[in-house]
Formats: structure tokens, C-alpha cells, sequence
């Protein structure tokens, strides 16, 4: 844990910043900018809290409309996720603002974006796609003249180099970041420089200079409470002595950082700092200790997909079971280091590495070479126009009222042409705005055309079903009614006929039977009857126009109709159904015949979800399907959740691609959920997210703006 000073500071901006978010509870941008500072802070130890209060500053911003506090939020919550290892929600997160700072076209966030993503591929091993984003950050922040952004691209670019053993390169572009990083007094950036600087120095065997660096990184992270990155630091100063042949060194710094990734809960880490330890005890002729290490750190860097843990636990474990004389394991491990090592240092990478470097740094020299040609030719019209006026001057006095005339002449022409010239780019802009205008009106027209001729499709499908059932359909209530009639007159003749008590009371157990049986007959083909026409109308195709809708109410007759066509299937299926709906909701703008597809095809998700848990889990289960509605400023929310099987994480980015679906097959098309997102997005200007965990639950959310220009 951390003691001193630096500690108490940090516990003091802790209760302080808890202060502030506890005493103004306003939802407006102050409060988004606490929670964040918050969560920076609660950060350094507490990485699932600060999770947690970063999506509060996220929802908080969305809901206020705060685009700055929106982008700082996505930002940082990709930073703790990548810092927890969970690399799929830290590239979600960055992605969406990456699109949210394109949008507004702000390239300093997207500096900070392209050097998360560049950060994210990195420690996963990936350096031609680290490199690339790491390129495109620094150019622009280079643009917007963002120096701290600059400062820290070049540290992480001089990581990408020292990866890929490209020392030389590593040093100078570190030396100049922390020089810089100095100067701008970004003490952070100087702790990662430094760190870097060392690893650099120690490939390049220059041991005195790599100790220097790590120490003073060391020194600076306990001073800002960063355990995270000291952790890293005594990772590499237990490498550094391990190198030299100092195995109690060694150990000792291992174990150092082994304990503040443990109390840090730094999962990250703690791999780097397993398998440096496995490997003294390796050179301590220990290897079944060394084992135990290598195998638990390889373990969690395939969980977090870090290539370059899985190709230094591989090559401790090949030679670990090589000194235990287990040939066949040692070449199964030596085998899985060369496929890795393959990956970070093969001669495809060092060319596609080369190549980006190479480009970059043209696209510098091409820009430079442009500037100085512009500068020495307005320096040569310059000086043609000085030779002209000396020629005119020597030309004589005579003619200086004949000059003053032609210029007086040839300033008013100029200025008229420049006017004209002005008024004719003013038209062709505002003909130019009018084209991308009407291309807009022209893509969102032609996307609309498809999903309505989708549904135009399903809809004549249906009504064609639905059509050649209620013709036998109308039979059977048809004969059931008449039936009914014939059942009544038998009865009256029945008891107009003397016959003996023991005959009439068979006979009349039977009537009653058979009376029973048509009432039956009766009310399931009405009811059959009544979902028949449901079908037809459902299957009319929509006009596309809203239309003020009980949100609530199309909710509630959709989930009840979802549930007893499943009951209809399956009548042992029982689940439990609590709902929520906003008591304020009120009337909504929406299409209802394409909502109701979207919420009919969710609620059918959602039973299926929990009746295939129930039929597959040994242990007792409850199956739960939650709805709630929530009426908000700028728009309305719609949740549907259930408890049933989840989907796998590989997986929740293609659940809304057409054709894909998690059912066995025969039992999903993959159309629904497409449609579905394409009817909540184009067709209503809204959006469709799902949040899941495998086994656990999984939750629809559909948010749809109140106020939507046609």
C-alpha cells in the first residue's frame, strides 16, 4: 500500500473531490467535470470504481449535451479499460470518440484518440497498427500545436521502435520527448519517457545509464501515486539485475512489483511481474517454481491477448521443461515463442513499420519542400515588381501622370475583378452546400427505400400466411357455431324421449363432453381468429409517417403477445415479467407499425434467451424479463433484459449484422435484429446498443430522439 506524504496528498484530494461531487448534485457540467476528476483520482487504486464513475459522467454528458465532457469521458474510460487489460471495451469506447471528435471535426481529440488506439495496440503486441495510429496522432497534434500531446506520442513511438529493436531510433526521439516533457513541466510524461529511455539503454547493454532511468521513473510514480507504473518500473529494474546475473536483486525487485500489482488489482502487470521471477528461478536451477509462475502468467496474457507475455512465458517455459528433460512439452512451448516472436519481430513487420516511418516522414519533408518553393517565388514576383518600379522611376518625370493614371485605372479593375471573383465564389459554395445537401436528402431517401422494401417483402409474406389460414379458419368457427346449435336441439330431443335413467345419464355425460369439446373449439378459433387479423395488420406496410403513440401501451400489447406465442409453443414455459414504465411518458412521434416489429422481435429474444437457460441449467432457476421505459429531455429510452443465456463477447459486435444469429440453426434467419436496427436508426433517427455477459444477462437499449426533423 502507499505510505508518506504522497499518500496522504492523495487520500486529502480524495475527500475533497468526493466533497465537491456529494455538495452539488446539479446536473450540469460541473458535475461532469467532478465525477471525472473523481474517477482520475479514485483511478490510481481503485480501477473498478473509477469505471463505474467515469459511465456516470458519460450518461451525465449525453443527457446534458456536453460533447466535451462526452469525448473526455469515452477517452478515459478506454484508458482504465486498456489499463485493466480488457482490451474489447477499451477499443469500443475509443472508437465511439473517434467518431464523436470527427463529427465535430476537433483534431486535438483525435490526437489523444489515435494515441489511446495506438497505446491499445501495443501492449497487445500489435506494432504495424500501434505505429500507423501513433502517425496519424502526431501529425495532428503537430497541426493544432498541442505540445503535451506531442510530447507523449513520441514516448509511445519510442516504445513501438524499442519493440521492434530499432534502439538507435528509440533514443533519439525519447531524448527529445523528455527534454520537451520537462520543459512543459508533464511529469507523467517524463515518468513513461524515462521508462522507455531505460529499456532502450538496457538493449543496448548500457546497464549504468538504463538503472539511472529506472530509478528516477520510480522515484517520480511513488511521488505522483501511480503504483500502476511503478510496478513497471521495478518490472524492468528486476530484468535489468537478472540480465547482469544479480538473481537476489532480482528477485527482490519482482517480488516488489508482483505486490503492487496485486494491491493495485493490476492485472496487467502482474504477468511481467510473474514471469521476470520465473525466469531468476530458472537461472536459480529452480524450474518446477519456475513452471508454476510461466504457466499462471501465460494463462492471463492469452486471456488479454498480450503477445509479447505469451512469447517471453513460452520461451521461460520451453527451456523450464528442458532443464526437467520433458522434450515433448519444452518443443510444444519453443514452438508457441517463435510463432510469437514471429508476430512482433518478423521482416513483414519491420517492412510495414519501415514503410509508415518512411511515408510520415516524407509527407514531412514534402510540406517543408512546398513552403520554401512558395516562399522564393513570392521573393522572386517581389523582386521583379522592385525592378519595374525602378524602370518606371528612371523613366522620367514626364510620364509620372500617365503612370498614376494607369494605376489609379488598373487598382479600380482590381478591385472590380476582385469583387466579381468574390461574388463567384460565393455562388459556388452555396451551389456546392446545396449539392452536399441534396446528396445527404439522397442517401437517407435510398436507405429508407431499402428498409421499406425489407419490410414490404416481410410484410406481404405475412399477410399471404395469414390469408390462407383464416380460410379454414373461418370454417372451423363456422362449424364450431353450428355445432353448437345441433349439440342444443339433440339435448332438447334428448329429454322430449322416455328412456330409462341409466341410459339418459350415459347419454348425457357424453352430450356434456361433447358440448365441453365444442366451447373449446369455439374459443381457440376465436382466439386463433383474433391472432390472424393481428397478423394482417401487422403486416400492412407502414407509411413511414409518425404519429403521436402511447409508448407505454404499444410496449405492454407487444411483451403480452410476445409471451403467449411462446406459451402457445411451450405451456410448462412460465417467467417471471416485471415491468417499469415511465408514469410521464406520454404520447411519443414514432411509426408504430415498424416500433412494434422492434419491440416484438426484442421480447421474442429475450423468452427464447431465458427458456433455453432453463432447459439446459441443472441448478434451480428463475426466468426474468424486465422492460422499463424512461421519458428523458432529448429523447426516450426502452430497456429489455433478461437473465438468460448472454452472448459471448467475441460476439456483440456482429449481433446486428444481417444473417448472423447466436440460435442453433433452423431456429433464426439473422434478419431480426438487423432489421430491427435498421428500423431504430434510419427510419427513426435513433440507436440500438446491447449490453451482455455470457451466462449471466442480456439488455436491449433503444433510445429514440423526442424532437426528429422529417
Amino acid at each position: 500500500m502507499l505510505t508518506g506524504p504522497g499518500a496522504r496528498a492523495q487520500s486529502r484530494a480524495l475527500d475533497s473531490l468526493r466533497q465537491v461531487v456529494a455538495t452539488h448534485p446539479q446536473a450540469d457540467t460541473t458535475r461532469v467535470r467532478s465525477l471525472q476528476a473523481l474517477a482520475t483520482e479514485v483511478g490510481k487504486q481503485q480501477p473498478v470504481e473509477a469505471i463505474a464513475l467515469t459511465k456516470q459522467a458519460l450518461a451525465l454528458a449525453r443527457r446534458i449535451t456536453d460533447p466535451m465532457g462526452e469525448g473526455q469521458a469515452l477517452l478515459r474510460l478506454g484508458t482504465l479499460y486498456r489499463r485493466q487489460a480488457d482490451y474489447t471495451p477499451a477499443l469500443y469506447y475509443t472508437e465511439q470518440a473517434r467518431r464523436l471528435f470527427t463529427r465535430r471535426a476537433d483534431r486535438a481529440g483525435l490526437s489523444n484518440v489515435y494515441m489511446q488506439l495506438s497505446l491499445i495496440y501495443m501492449v497487445q503486441g500489435s506494432p504495424v497498427p500501434a505505429m500507423q495510429a501513433g502517425l496519424k496522432g502526431l501529425h495532428l497534434a503537430e497541426q493544432v500545436h498541442d505540445q503535451q500531446a506531442q510530447v507523449r506520442l513520441r514516448v509511445t513511438l519510442g516504445n513501438i521502435y524499442n519493440q521492434l529493436g530499432d534502439y538507435r531510433s528509440a533514443v533519439l526521439v525519447l531524448q527529445t520527448a523528455l527534454r520537451d516533457a520537462r520543459q512543459l513541466g508533464d511529469e507523467r510524461a517524463v515518468a513513461s519517457a524515462l521508462n522507455v529511455l531505460g529499456n532502450s539503454y538496457q538493449q543496448q547493454r548500457r546497464y549504468r545509464l538504463a538503472l539511472a532511468s529506472y530509478q528516477q521513473a520510480i522515484a517520480l510514480n511513488r511521488k505522483l501515486g501511480d503504483s500502476k507504473s511503478e510496478a513497471i518500473d521495478e518490472i524492468d529494474v528486476a530484468e535489468l539485475h537478472e540480465e547482469q546475473g544479480r538473481h537476489a536483486l532480482a528477485l527482490l525487485h519482482g517480488q516488489r512489483a508482483r505486490q503492487l500489482t496485486r494491491t493495485g488489482n493490476d492485472v496487467f502487470s502482474l504477468p511481467a511481474a510473474e514471469l521476470i521471477m520465473a525466469r531468476v528461478y530458472l537461472a536459480l536451477n529452480q524450474p518446477d517454481s519456475a513452471i508454476v509462475l510461466a504457466r499462471h502468467g501465460l494463462q492471463l496474457s492469452q486471456q488479454h491477448r498480450n503477445n509479447e507475455n505469451i512469447r517471453n512465458a513460452s520461451d521461460v517455459l520451453a527451456r523450464a521443461y528442458a532443464a526437467r528433460h520433458d522434450s515433448a512439452r519444452a518443443f510444444t512451448y519453443l514452438q508457441l515463442f517463435v510463432a510469437y516472436k514471429d508476430t512482433l519481430s518478423g521482416k513483414q513487420v519491420q517492412e510495414q513499420t519501415s514503410a509508415l516511418r518512411y511515408g510520415f516522414e516524407l509527407d514531412k519533408k514534402q510540406q517543408q519542400i512546398a513552403l520554401l518553393t512558395k516562399t522564393r517565388q513570392l521573393q522572386a514576383q517581389k523582386s521583379a515588381r522592385q525592378r519595374q518600379q525602378l524602370y518606371a522611376l528612371l523613366a522620367g518625370l514626364g510620364g509620372l501622370l500617365v503612370l498614376a493614371s494607369l494605376l489609379w485605372r488598373n487598382i479600380v479593375l482590381k478591385q472590380r475583378a476582385n469583387r466579381q471573383l468574390n461574388e463567384r465564389n460565393d455562388q459556388i459554395a452555396q451551389q456546392r452546400d446545396n449539392l452536399d445537401q441534396a446528396l445527404h436528402q439522397l442517401q437517407a431517401t435510398q436507405s429508407q427505400l431499402v428498409q421499406r422494401e425489407k419490410m414490404a417483402s416481410l410484410g406481404e409474406l405475412t399477410a399471404g400466411v395469414a390469408h390462407e389460414i383464416q380460410n379454414p379458419l373461418n370454417f372451423v368457427n363456422n362449424f364450431a357455431e353450428v355445432s353448437g346449435e345441433l349439440l342444443a336441439e339433440l339435448r332438447q330431443e334428448l329429454d322430449a324421449e322416455p328412456l330409462p335413467a341409466p341410459r339418459r345419464a350415459v347419454l348425457g355425460a357424453l352430450l356434456q363432453d361433447l358440448d365441453g369439446m365444442q366451447q373449446k373449439i369455439a374459443e381457440h378459433g376465436h382466439r386463433a381468429d383474433s391472432i390472424v387479423k393481428g397478423m394482417l395488420e401487422h403486416s400492412r406496410a407502414s407509411t413511414g409517417q409518425r404519429r403521436p403513440t402511447d409508448l407505454n401501451a404499444l410496449v405492454d400489447e407487444y411483451l403480452r403477445l410476445s409471451y403467449h406465442g411462446l406459451r402457445a409453443k411451450n405451456k410448462n414455459f412460465n417467467v417471471l415479467i416485471t415491468t417499469h414504465l415511465d408514469p410521464h411518458m406520454g404520447l411519443v412521434e414514432v411509426v408504430p407499425q415498424d416500433l412494434s416489429r422492434v419491440l416484438l422481435n426484442l421480447f421474442t429474444n429475450a423468452f427464447y434467451a431465458v427458456a433455453e437457460k432453463q432447459r439446459h441449467l441443472a441448478r434451480p432457476y428463475q426466468p426474468e424479463v424486465k422492460v422499463c421505459t424512461r421519458r428523458h429531455p432529448n429523447e426516450v429510452e426502452i430497456r429489455v433484459r433478461d437473465n438468460g443465456t448472454g452472448i459471448a463477447a467475441a460476439l456483440t459486435d456482429k449481433v446486428f449484422q444481417p444473417f448472423f444469429t447466436t440460435k442453433p440453426p433452423g431456429e433464426g434467419t439473422g434478419l431480426g435484429l438487423s432489421l430491427s436496427y435498421d428500423m431504430v436508426t434510419r427510419v427513426h433517427g435513433g440507436t440500438l446498443s446491447v449490453e451482455t455477459q455470457e451466462g449471466e444477462f442480456t439488455e436491449f437499449i433503444i433510445r429514440l430522439p423526442l424532437d426528429i426533423e422529417d
